[in-house]
């Protein structure tokens, strides 16, 4: 049983979810998050669990991939899940955030626990004793991500990705954005920002044509884009009609204010393309555009994205960014347990080991956190049924094939499938839900899961 206090290097969120995990087990735990003496290039904030990309964990419906790995971490009692709940914002059916609350409150939350030291430093190398949680994200610092290359023997894989621009509210033109979701679920929670025919071929050719920001500190030669994230600039490069199958896909929306869509003297009133925002705070100042994750110069975004029915005068407080995202070759590497092979009181977590998404990054750090934890108690490490998502999730990026691992979001495809097939999938997706939330309930009944017996 070791009581030395354990170390987490990396303050997002699975680094924050890790720490705090290892502090309701009772025992003391150092965070190390380099920022404000180090920012990356992605983030604009020293507060932990900064959401950089989007403010939504996506879908919430359980019969969704990620809905799913939300509730089994509720279930679990994750504190991103749980801050994240307590400051959600609308989005149509999705879990989505008020992100400097959610990250504000997560810090303080952390820095008032009377078991986690938080220490503002960088680590340039891997702690060589005792019990580590590696959390440094896609965007480990260059003397710690060279360290953990001598240390694994192998080059790191790496993908590009990229950030959509925010746009504050009242400089959107809501005589010609509607609100609405797709299909009319839910609440009425996206704005959006109907195309013609020839608007939108004009947007296309001029984003074809938009000059795109030097990448000068990523290596572009040896990375790749993640296909779930493309900048909208790589979709347009596509062809004609890729964006109107992607982002902007006008299938269900229709502006209420036209009247029925479903009657047929509105059938040309229907939009040929849309661009969705999606609220990012809980006033509706800042909404954020949906899928327009860029690399294009800033003075390039605000000349094209203002030719967008409504956002002729869009006022911008974060413009579209693009960064480099790193991670280890974990089948090769990592145990299900996120323990390192060659040194089991390693463990890494989060974007680092190959899985993506916020929800995964939140799952990862549960897990080593609790594993950390458990070394520590000397009790064994624990693996969740391969029937839940966390489960599903550790055990691919741990048995992939090596040579062509690459991040793996939430899905049902990594699932083992059911003792009866169900060819609709969405009847398959409820089965494997149901299937997973009574496999987790039963796990848990049989695992110790050690916890301070007064929540702090």
């Amino acid at each position: 049983m070791m009581t030395k206090t354990i170390k987490v290097i990396g303050g997002g969120l699975a680094g924050t979810e890790a720490a705090w995990q290892i502090a309701q087990a009772g025992l003391p735990v150092t965070l190390y998050e380099m920022r404000p003496k180090r920012i990356s290039p992605a983030h604009h904030s020293e507060e932990l669990a900064e959401l950089v990309c989007s403010n939504s964990f996506g879908a919430m419906s359980f019969d969704r991939a990620a809905g799913l790995l939300h509730e089994e971490l509720r279930r679990l009692d994750s504190i991103i899940i749980k801050t994240a709940d307590q400051h959600s914002v609308p989005a149509g059916g999705a879990l989505a955030v008020d992100r400097g609350v959610f990250s504000h409150q997560l810090t303080q939350t952390l820095a008032n626990h009377p078991l986690i030291e938080l220490k503002r430093e960088e680590i340039t190398e891997i702690p060589a004793e005792g019990i580590v949680v590696l959390a440094t994200g896609p965007l480990t610092g260059p003397s710690l991500a060279e360290d953990l290359q001598r240390f694994t023997g192998m080059e790191y894989m790496s993908f590009f990705d990229a950030a959509s621009p925010i746009i504050v509210g009242d400089s959107i033109n809501h005589e010609l954005a509607f609100l609405a979701s797709r299909y009319d679920k839910g609440e009425a929670a996206y704005l959006n920002c109907p195309l013609n025919k020839e608007q939108y071929l004009h947007f296309w050719q001029e984003l074809g044509q938009a000059q795109q920001a030097e990448v000068k500190d990523f290596e572009r030669e040896n990375a790749k884009f993640f296909e779930a994230c493309l900048p909208i600039e790589e979709l347009a490069q596509r062809g004609e009609d890729t964006m109107r199958y992607g982002p902007l896909k006008p299938v269900g929306l229709f502006d209420s204010r036209l009247g029925d869509f479903r009657a047929p003297e509105n059938k040309s009133k229907r939009p040929y393309a849309v661009v969705q925002l999606r609220q990012e705070d809980k006033q509706g100042q800042l909404w954020n555009m949906v899928g327009f994750q860029t690399n294009l110069r800033w003075g390039e975004q605000k000349r094209v994205f203002r030719l967008i029915p409504g956002l002729e005068n869009a006022e911008f407080v974060r413009m579209g960014v693009m960064h480099r995202n790193t991670f280890i070759n974990s089948p090769q590497l990592l145990a299900p347990t996120l323990q390192f092979k060659k040194r089991p009181h390693l463990l890494a977590a989060g974007q680092l080991v190959g899985t993506e998404g916020y929800t995964a990054a939140a799952a990862g750090g549960w897990l080593a956190g609790t594993n950390a934890a458990r070394l520590a108690l000397g009790l064994a490490p624990v693996t969740l049924p391969e029937t839940t998502m966390m489960g599903a999730l550790s055990e691919f990026i741990s048995s992939a094939e090596p040579k062509h691992f690459q991040p793996m979001p939430p899905n049902f495809g990594i699932f083992p499938p059911l003792a009866s097939p169900i060819r609709q999938k969405r009847e398959r997706y409820g089965a494997y839900a149901d299937r997973s939330l009574t496999d987790l309930n039963s796990w848990k009944e049989t695992i110790s899961i050690p916890k301070l017996s007064a929540q702090i």
